[in-house]
């Protein structure tokens, strides 16, 4: 689009709808997006209320970031969630194969990310618990944050990959800054990604930084909490503001199963660095945190 930047091309912001409200908080599309992969939306559903899909040509999981629901895909409604937001917990995510038709009825107000790619696998749907989630903890000092693995390459999905990632206050993150836009497996293969933040705090905030590896692009955005970021090439390191704790969710699709990425070589040596873990992380554990009754 004439006049456009990059950063605007790139940059996603959700709707304002008032908290107490249905609907559609964002929205993306492969057409927006200017890519074959993924389709990307995030619902907001008040209990009592249910919403009907299919997913048609595509597979697709839902991600439960707030809220308790049951998702009904014709073998009867299995309850998911749990967790207050995606700082109280582990997730709990279905993922359905292509020509699933389908409803999720929420059980109190939830909201809940719709991560589509084309397939036309014929595949279990399946519910994924915070149990079946994987922790990683990565990095050292200020680059220390918490990954949550929901779908990892090895689960049975055609193009799927998601993860949550969970990084402390003044923390660095996706650092030393890598990028997967070549398929050169097993080193490297082309994925493209969205980072879907959430921020723990109000007036919370990160900068993210995309360049590329040919020194021709080079642009830093501030997001802010229901922002959504696309990354299609290049680096794409991310650090959270002090005093806010910032969760993204990743959704990775291409040419393979696989999170293969290659460091920019002017930083991969700061992964030699030995550095005492953060003792914030983790940030949140696997069961959602319950209120304890005073007396």
């Amino acid at each position: 689009m004439a006049g456009t930047s990059y950063a605007q091309e790139v940059l996603i912001h959700s709707s304002s709808t008032a908290p107490d409200k249905a609907g559609v908080l964002l929205s993306l599309t492969r057409e927006q997006a200017s890519w074959k992969t993924i389709n990307f939306s995030v619902r907001r559903l008040i209990s009592g209320h249910y919403w009907q899909s299919d997913t048609r040509n595509e597979e697709a999981a839902l991600v439960i970031l707030g809220g308790k629901a049951t998702v009904d895909w014709g073998q009867g409604r299995q309850e998911v969630g749990g967790r207050r937001d995606v700082f109280s917990g582990y997730p709990y995510a279905v993922y359905l194969p292509s020509r699933t038709a389908f409803e999720v009825s929420a059980i109190t107000t939830c909201e809940f990310a719709d991560c589509r790619v084309p397939s036309s696998a014929k595949l279990a749907a399946k519910v994924i618990t915070p149990a079946d989630c994987r922790e990683e903890i990565r990095g050292g000092g200020n680059c220390t944050r918490q990954i949550v693995d929901v779908i990892r390459p090895e689960f049975p999905a055609e193009k799927l990959l998601i993860c949550e990632v969970y990084t402390p206050s003044g923390n660095w993150s996706s650092y030393p800054p890598h990028k997967h836009d070549v398929h050169n497996p097993p080193s490297e293969v082309d994925l493209d990604e969205t980072y879907y933040y959430r921020v723990a705090k109000r007036d919370g905030y990160a900068f993210q930084r995309l360049y590329d590896a040919a020194g021709t692009r080079d642009d830093t955005l501030t997001v802010t909490d229901g922002d959504l970021v696309l990354i299609k090439d290049g680096y794409h390191p991310v650090v959270a503001a002090h005093g806010y704790d910032v969760y993204y969710l990743n959704v990775l699709a291409g040419s393979a199963r696989s999170m293969a990425a290659s460091d920019d070589p002017r930083y991969a040596h700061l992964r030699k660095n030995v550095l005492e873990r953060d003792p914030r992380v983790p940030l949140v554990r696997p069961e959602p945190m319950r209120k304890t009754s005073s007396s």
